[in-house]
């Protein structure tokens, strides 16, 4: 299966133009920049809504450059919550440690006790 194709946004506009300006007709267009008839009418309403006047090519790189800190931020803190998670398990081992009496050497009872 081919990789789907992108288009920006300034590619689109010259489409939408083109034909608009009735320079070229849609299947004209379609067959000369080897498109689908259908991505003309979508990217014509897109125009028209005022969709396609900017490149949205900054904004796809600022967001990937905002998720990669996000994930690099979602790594560091599952780090220290492992390790606060261990840190407290310690603690608490050690306190029952501290707290437990120690076995009595004569498990059963005194040997050779007063007579």
């Amino acid at each position: 299966m081919a990789a789907r194709r992108r288009f920006n946004n300034a590619f689109k506009r010259m489409i939408v133009e083109e034909y608009l300006s009735g320079a070229a007709t849609q299947a004209q267009l379609a067959h000369r920049h080897n498109l689908s008839p259908n991505l003309i009418p979508r990217w014509r309403k897109g125009y028209s809504a005022g969709k396609l006047t900017q490149d949205n090519s900054e904004d796809i790189s600022a967001t990937d450059a905002r998720i990669r800190e996000l994930e690099r931020m979602v790594g560091k803190l599952t780090m220290e919550n492992e390790f606060l998670k261990k840190t407290v398990e310690f603690k608490e081992r050690k306190k029952k440690d501290f707290n437990r009496v120690p076995p009595s050497p004569n498990k059963g009872g005194l040997k050779g006790g007063a007579k």
